[in-house]
């Protein structure tokens, strides 16, 4: 059973990251709509709210429960994984992703009432903490070494100045644009 366990947990840690990464870009179109005039901002928060609703209680919530159940699955089928350093910092990642999972579902709640308080460029920098939770956790699983992976995530850390600095021109070049 643990190679089936091990099958569909992938495949809903893969469903619930794709929907982590759509969801923030959703309150990004959201949190922007809230800048048009009316009635655009009307039509789009409505239009944004019914998609951010349905990505994150149909398809990222599901997955994100399913793809913790077939894990726990897999350490009971197999709890020698249990004894592997690699596999508590592994865990203690997954703590981490459900702690960054909460926190969107507090942004959803915000746009269900129509009160979202971050901004556009917060929710850009904010889809990056799934990437680095991503990243770090792959290169874990893959290495199975609990010091090597600090060498994968040291790359990931380049990576999230770079995607940084990369922001940080978009930015300026979308504020020409506007000009």
């Amino acid at each position: 059973m643990y190679l089936y366990f091990k099958a569909l947990h992938i495949i809903f840690v893969v469903c619930w990251f794709a929907g982590l990464f759509y969801i923030v870009r959703l309150f990004v179109y959201y949190a922007e709509a809230q800048l048009m005039d009316e009635p655009e901002r009307s039509i789009l928060s409505k239009q944004y709210n019914i998609m951010t609703n349905r990505l994150w209680f149909i398809i990222t919530f599901p997955a994100a429960v399913l793809a913790t159940v077939f894990g726990i699955a897999m350490l009971v089928e197999n709890p020698a994984l249990l004894q592997l350093p690699w596999m508590h910092v592994k865990l203690a990642f997954v703590l981490l992703l459900w702690w960054y999972h909460f926190k969107c579902h507090t942004f959803v709640k915000q746009i269900e009432s129509g009160n979202l308080r971050k901004t556009g460029s917060f929710f850009r920098m904010w889809n990056e903490g799934a990437t680095m939770i991503l990243f770090s956790v792959v290169f874990l699983v893959i290495l199975k070494s609990a010091i090597n992976w600090v060498f994968g995530v040291a790359g990931i850390f380049i990576l999230a100045i770079l995607l940084t600095l990369g922001f940080k021109y978009y930015k300026k070049v979308r504020e020409r644009k506007k000009h």
